[in-house]
């Protein structure tokens, strides 16, 4: 009987970024699609509140709604462009008040998991 790959959880030593993303509610998932498609091997998505916005919905001069959805994504230094750029492109980001995208890179990280999974 072959030996069962064994699924280990590891302090990584790979240089890593977070992309972030904040959209407008009901955008999330179809974002997170292009971002797999771009190379990202998965994406979390959780629901948020937009606050503080009365002084920037006067100056923009059109209504931003409160509820958001963020994504964020862990992505390889060499793998971030292309994810970045498809994230921005599938959220529409060059539209005034479709949301914001960023990058900061991740200085340790503990948790993510080598090896085949275990069967």
């Amino acid at each position: 009987m072959p030996a069962k790959a064994k699924k280990t959880a590891a302090k990584s030593t790979e240089k890593l970024n977070l992309i972030t993303c904040v959209l407008q509610r009901g955008r999330a998932n179809q974002v997170a699609k292009a971002a797999m498609q771009a190379g990202a091997s998965g994406a979390t998505v959780f629901p948020a509140r937009g606050m503080g916005l009365g002084e920037l919905v006067k100056a923009l001069g059109f209504p931003i709604v409160p509820q958001k959805e963020v994504i964020t994504i862990v992505a390889s230094v060499s793998s971030t462009k292309k994810i970045f750029e498809a994230v921005c492109r599938a959220a529409e980001l060059e539209t005034p008040g479709m949301g914001i995208a960023y990058v900061s890179p991740i200085h340790e990280v503990m948790g993510l998991f080598k090896g085949a999974p275990a069967k």
